[in-house]
């Protein structure tokens, strides 16, 4: 590849107009600003210049939650999938994404360990060839969480939050789970949330019936992400806060959204943005496997979901899930004006790096590279070709 100079390029909460030097290699080795009226102190070894003319510039899109793809959820992984998740990793690139979580929802430990023992195997083998989105590690959603707000996850694969059962889920994998999603009032020991950020793993409260008490001191013991807010817990109260109302105001919790339109009311996400100051807030799909594919009945776990319209409902209703891709919510806080349209880039593609201490677009960084045009009221994104 030839050395690119890119100019007049808008960052994810940054309006001023840029200019970035990618070497041959593909890696982003300057960024500076540039006059809206000409170009200050170019490059002169840059091959190639690539004017985007205001356009907005981000890496890909990173999901912590994310359930399957292509119909092939991922608690149900065996080694027999490897090739189907390089699939899902190639069809999640085209998608926008440079890496994510596969998550692991509550099932039983042995299918958690047989689907640890696939990702790791895959991470192992995963090459670094370009045009497919990274597997960055495992979100565990369960089996640790509240019965009464379990939603769809399976009762019978609840377990207790003891240090005992930690270690017989994360078995040899500790080193695996970036992300483990919990109800801390299961806590009776007052020892597994330190325990497990001890280990490196980030704890995100969810699933959760936790006052605003018990919130407050489960992210003094280290949580730090709260898991699909609003959902599975509480709503805001004026005289209940709750666990949501307690991550709002802890600047060092990031909370999850599904920007869907289902999950969380368009105005209860702007809500929650203008309360947090936009801060500390990224976008998750929650996609399960039928991602990729189209609206029907399919499989899931013992049961079935029906997937309308890129919802996906249990057969008594019970809300599962979404078949949308991450940006598609970017689009959602764009178009619906929950925020502008720097603010939505970042929530898919700054702030969950953020959450789960990845750099973000700065030198240094490959530059895979998306381009968002905003016209009409319409967000569109694609791939910026640097070949």
């Amino acid at each position: 590849m030839m050395s690119v100079r890119i100019i007049n390029a808008r960052f994810p909460k940054n309006p001023d107009l840029q200019q970035i030097e990618i070497d041959s290699k593909g890696i982003i080795c300057a960024i500076n600003p540039i006059e809206f009226l000409g170009i200050e102190t170019l490059n002169e070894t840059s091959e190639r210049t690539i004017d985007i003319a205001g356009d907005w510039l981000s890496l890909g899109g990173v999901d912590l939650q994310i359930n399957g793809g292509l119909g092939l959820a991922f608690p149900d992984l065996e080694l027999s999938h490897l090739a189907k998740l390089d699939k899902i990793c190639s069809f999640l690139w085209s998608q926008g994404i440079d890496g994510f979580l596969p998550t692991i929802v509550t099932t039983s430990v042995e299918k958690i360990q047989r689907s640890l023992v696939t990702i790791a195997k895959f991470i192992d083998e995963q090459t670094t060839v370009a045009n497919t989105a990274k597997v960055l590690g495992v979100h565990l959603e369960g089996p640790f969480l509240n019965y009464e707000k379990r939603g769809a996850h399976p009762q019978q694969h609840l377990l207790p939050l003891t240090i005992e059962n930690i270690k017989q889920v994360l078995g040899d994998y500790s080193q695996l789970i970036k992300v483990i999603t919990l109800a801390p009032e299961l806590d009776k020991s007052d020892r597994a949330i330190e325990y497990l950020v001890e280990r490196g793993i980030v704890v995100s409260l969810g699933h959760s019936l936790a006052t605003a008490a018990i919130a407050r001191t489960a992210f003094a013991r280290g949580a730090s992400m709260v898991t699909h807010a609003f959902n599975a817990m509480p709503g805001l109260h004026h005289r209940q806060p709750g666990l949501l109302g307690e991550a709002i105001m802890n600047p060092k919790v990031h909370c999850g959204l599904i920007a869907d339109g289902n999950h969380i009311c368009p105005t209860m996400l702007k809500i929650l943005l203008r309360a947090s100051n936009e801060e500390g807030i990224f976008l998750v799909s929650d996609a399960l496997a039928p991602i990729g594919l189209p609206d029907g009945v399919y499989p899931w776990d013992e049961r079935e979901i029906k997937v309308t319209n890129g919802t996906a409902k249990l057969a008594d209703g019970t809300l599962a899930g979404t078949t949308l891709p991450l940006l598609a919510g970017v689009k959602n806080l764009a178009e619906w004006g929950i925020c502008n349209v720097e603010s939505a880039i970042a929530t898919a593609t700054e702030s969950p790096r953020k959450a789960i201490a990845l750099p973000g677009l700065a030198v240094g960084q490959p530059a895979n590279l998306l381009r968002w045009h905003w016209q009409e009221n319409n967000l569109s994104w694609s791939r910026l070709d640097l070949s």
